[in-house]
């Protein structure tokens, strides 16, 4: 098999040939056929503190979808030719292409627990987006945020993760679900899916008496900004990780009872959510497929804030 392994921050990813793997005890081996690019894998090689999540040297990828070609000891629930995807926060507790090789790699040997059966209607590509992007932006608003029409929401970054949250209000019959975001491309990308205003900045919505604000950039300034903005006591979801760090006003967020919760992955249940969005036609994600030796210059093409959507790696046999 081969893979683009991660080593250390501020290095590249190195091209590897290694065996390809034989399925444990309670483990399948799947064949890769999509994976999605995530800002985090930009933010495993630029900054250090991604170093203490990362089981190096490792296969990146943590959002992958593909056909099981063998199946460990102890394995019912699934058989060789099902296609299935990994919730990377299921069960076992461990994501792979950062505990275990992942979808950067052209098979990937994952627990069975954490598997998702992907639907016969729906393309590799869907599948793998659903898995962290569209699993993460769901729970962040429907579980950790719950979000209910009839509640003001906002949603910050239509990118790779809010334009799944947007998407899923909208089929859900939120009406004042508003969005910002810094890029132009993805202000009309939050209109084309139906937010009711959208933004460049989510200061701009101070006078929308938010409850909830869901912030899938991360970006520090765009958490503060978020706590600042929704009202007494509201609600502010933190789920981006654009920077590792924010500075908070205490006054306001002590004196208004405001909440500041977080929200990490998702589980099966969330990823079989989506699909049935997916598989509905409710949900129909902005996609930009590469191919799997293209994966190093996606990850800078992340990084430049040149894709709009999700960026995915389409495996056609030929890696």
């Amino acid at each position: 098999m081969k893979g683009w392994q991660f080593t250390k921050t501020h290095e590249p990813l190195q091209l590897v040939e290694q065996e390809d793997p034989k399925a444990a005890p309670g483990r399948v081996v799947i064949d890769t056929k999509a994976v999605g690019l995530c800002h985090s894998d930009v933010g495993s090689l630029e900054d250090e503190g991604w170093m203490t999540l990362m089981d190096a040297p490792v296969i990146m990828g943590h959002e992958n979808a593909g056909v099981i070609s063998e199946v460990g000891e102890g394995v019912t629930d699934f058989k060789v030719g099902d296609r299935v995807a990994i919730c990377p926060t299921g069960p076992s507790r461990t994501a792979p292409g950062y505990a275990y090789d992942g979808g950067f790699g052209t098979k990937i040997h994952a627990p069975a627990e954490d598997l998702v059966r992907v639907p016969d209607e729906l393309s590799m590509e869907m599948a793998a987006s659903a898995t962290d992007a569209g699993m993460t932006s769901y729970s962040a608003l429907f579980n950790v945020g719950q979000a209910k029409p009839g509640m003001n929401i906002a949603l910050i970054g239509i990118g790779g993760l809010g334009q799944f949250a947007l998407q899923a209000a909208v089929a859900k019959g939120i009406k004042n679900i508003y969005a910002a975001d810094v890029s132009e491309k993805a202000r009309e990308l939050a209109k084309e899916i139906g937010a009711a205003e959208v933004v460049s900045d989510i200061k701009d919505l101070a006078d929308k008496d938010l409850d909830l604000i869901v912030d899938y950039a991360g970006f520090g300034v765009t958490t503060s900004d978020a706590l600042e903005v929704v009202k007494p006591g509201g609600t502010v979801v933190l789920v981006g990780m654009g920077k590792l760090e924010t500075t908070i006003n205490t006054t306001s967020f002590i004196t208004g009872a405001k909440r500041l919760l977080a929200n990490v992955g998702g589980t099966p249940q969330d990823i079989a959510d989506i699909y049935e969005l997916m598989a509905a036609g409710k949900l129909n994600p902005k996609l930009t497929k590469i191919k799997f030796k293209d994966i190093p210059e996606g990850i800078e093409k992340l990084k430049a804030g040149e894709v709009q959507g999700r960026l995915v790696a389409v495996y056609e046999g030929d890696e």
